[in-house]
This record gives C-alpha cells, sequence and structure tokens, in this order.
C-alpha cells in the first residue's frame, strides 16, 4: 500500500488534522493501521490505554504523538483523552479512528467533506446507505446495530441509519463543544447526545468498515452491548 498525501481541500494543511486513535491491546495490528495516516500527512494521536501487550514497541519508531494511560479507563475516556491534546495542539480537525484496521483511511476525506463545506460541524460514518457497505456487515451484527440506532433515537432524539459507527469527524469548535464523561462504549451514546446539546450539525457520510477475522473477535459482542443498553436507561431513568 502506497497511501498518497491526503487530498481534503488545497487550502487544509493535512496535519492540521488530527487523528485520534484509542488502543487497547492492538499491538499485531496497530502499526499497519497508523503507517497509512501517517503516509498521507495527518497527525496521528495513539491513545494506549493502559494496554499489556507490546503496543508501546510496535510504534515506538513512528512520528505519532503517543499518550499512555496509566490504568485502563476505556474506550471513551481514551477518545476524550485524545481530543483534548489534539486540541491543545492546535488542530483545526478531528477525527476518531479505530485501532484495529476496520476502518479505511481513504473515508477520511469524505467525512470531512461536508464539514469543509460549511454544511456541518460533525460527519460520522454509516454502514447502511451504501448497498456494497451494507453487504460487508454480517447478518448478526447487521440487526444489532438497527436495534441500537432505536435504542439511540428513544434516548438522545438523534435518528441516524447507523448510531455505533466509531469512525467520527468534528470541526474545531465542535470539538470544543462537547466533553465525553462515558468512559466506556456507553460514549457512542453519550456523543449524540452532546451533539444534540449543543446545537451542532451532524451529518452521516458513506463509508466502507472491514471486517477481518481479528475485528470481528474483537468487536462488542451481543451480551456487552445488552449491559450498555441496560446501563444507558438506567442512567437515563435515574
Amino acid at each position: 500500500m502506497n497511501p498518497q498525501p491526503a487530498s481534503i481541500g488545497r487550502e487544509v494543511d493535512p496535519a492540521s488534522v488530527f487523528i485520534v486513535v484509542p488502543s487497547y491491546n492492538e499491538g499485531k495490528v496497530v502499526r499497519n493501521t497508523l503507517m497509512p495516516l501517517l503516509m498521507a500527512g495527518y497527525s496521528v494521536v495513539l491513545v494506549d490505554d493502559c494496554s499489556t501487550d507490546q503496543t508501546k514497541q510496535a510504534v515506538a519508531d513512528l512520528g505519532i504523538h503517543y499518550l499512555r494511560h496509566p490504568i485502563n479507563l476505556g474506550q471513551g475516556a481514551a477518545l476524550q483523552t485524545g481530543m483534548t491534546y489534539a486540541l491543545q495542539q492546535g488542530a483545526d480537525y478531528i477525527v476518531h479512528f479505530d485501532a484495529d484496521g476496520q476502518h479505511n483511511f481513504r473515508d477520511i476525506d469524505s467525512l470531512l467533506a461536508p464539514i469543509l463545506a460549511g454544511e456541518a460541524d460533525v460527519t460520522t460514518g454509516t454502514r447502511f446507505q451504501r448497498k456494497e457497505d451494507i453487504r460487508a456487515v454480517p447478518a448478526s451484527r447487521r440487526v444489532l446495530l438497527k436495534a441500537a440506532v432505536l435504542v439511540n433515537g428513544l434516548l438522545t432524539g438523534m435518528w441516524m441509519t447507523d448510531a455505533h459507527n466509531g469512525f467520527r469527524a468534528f470541526s474545531r469548535s465542535a470539538a470544543q463543544a462537547i466533553r465525553i464523561t462515558e468512559n466506556r462504549m456507553a460514549h457512542a451514546t453519550e456523543i449524540l447526545s452532546l451533539i444534540r446539546q449543543a446545537h451542532l450539525r451532524l451529518t452521516e457520510v458513506p463509508v466502507h468498515i472491514t471486517y477481518s477475522e481479528y475485528s470481528w473477535a474483537k468487536g462488542q459482542s451481543s451480551l456487552n452491548s445488552f449491559h450498555i443498553l441496560i446501563d444507558l436507561i438506567l442512567r437515563k431513568i435515574l
């Protein structure tokens, strides 16, 4: 793979786009995930959420911003750590990007396009607008994701086609307007609530998610997703 520099617009320096990558025990794949981002010219912030594998050694020679939690806090906390740091470093745009290789760096241009055009403050990826993207989602996961759309819509008032897609982009002002407090996987629903509360403009953008044997094994189980759902409902009631 020989990525070309990002083509997000002549007026935008790719280095001003900070890609926040939360990572926990992704040492086997994280280097391959980060390399295309670096070759495209983006600024990469890897937030190592107290991994116990060889993550740090795998990226030691890469020109990234490496942050590490001294204890495991969860993906939501890792994203907030990365966003806070990116803003401190002067990021104009922030993108959430998974460490396990599911996301395609080529989709970043598409995610940023509505923001650059002044049509949105935040964009999220969706697996459910193009037939080829839908076909790539395992059948059992489609059912779970559609259920999540219903739950998120009822809890947040934000009706999406793909409510739990972790591929997101923010303008600087949008990133400054939200603060994630849900440390673990319930942060995906919280982000939607924060976007609505801040009156930010949100647009979904078609993206392709790659489900490898590795990423499928690392993904959220149905039982864990059920626990997230119960937690969200209780927080809403209490």
